[in-house]
């Protein structure tokens, strides 16, 4: 990867890796040194490591960049669906027969979704905001079940659906169009390195 960048002509500045810093303490509430120093010395991260681990993943940012920006729309546009977004409410139960009749329940109008999240759901912090699974891209859902919630209507329930750990009933709030927004233009790109970076581990492993 260092070859890679000083042949692009990519250089950091000491301004550049002292913002990356920040930024990365910033996110991770480390607002003063002495917070940072504690926090290495419980990670067992000599502040050199640590320096040296800033300029590698901004090296890397900027390399992603000179490399990949412009095939971000493209690739958006090509794998669109996979960034379409679903606002989804979900509870799991142990067992079958309750997730069906609690499915009867609800269609039946004899309590809410909600409430049964809130009564029975296994995940405690799900079960505290009545079943409230956030906002999920299509691609982080395994296809089968992508293709369900994406199938459905808004306040459709779907279900008992088993997993290993039980069964779930589901519901979605919403459907949100893909948009290339700054957080999946980093993980586009982030993937198109990646990709790249393997590709080149391979070549150099059967190079000779």
């Amino acid at each position: 990867m260092n070859a890679a960048a000083e042949d692009k002509g990519i250089i950091l500045s000491e301004d550049d890796v002292q913002e990356k810093a920040d930024q990365m303490r910033h996110q991770m509430k480390l607002e003063s040194a002495k917070d940072t120093l504690q926090w290495l010395e419980d990670q067992c991260i000599t502040p050199e490591d640590w320096e040296t681990g800033v300029r590698e993943r901004l090296l890397q940012e900027k390399l992603a960049e000179h490399l990949f920006k412009q095939e971000v729309p493209a690739y958006f546009t090509q794998n669109k669906l996979n960034y379409e977004k679903v606002v989804l409410y979900r509870f799991m139960v142990p067992e079958e027969p309750l997730a069906q009749e609690l499915f009867y329940q609800i269609t039946e109008a004899e309590t809410s979704f909600y409430q049964a999240a809130h009564q029975y759901d296994m995940n405690e912090p799900r079960r505290l905001c009545c079943g409230y699974g956030g906002t999920v891209f299509r691609w982080a859902l395994i296809p089968d079940l992508a293709a369900q919630i994406f199938g459905s209507q808004p306040q459709e329930v779907l279900g008992p659906i088993q997993f290993e750990e039980g069964y779930e009933l589901m519901m979605v709030e919403d459907f949100l169009a893909a948009e290339l927004t700054d957080d999946v233009h980093k993980r586009i790109l982030n993937q198109l390195f990646q990709e790249w970076l393997d590709r080149e581990l391979t070549y150099l492993m059967h190079k000779d």
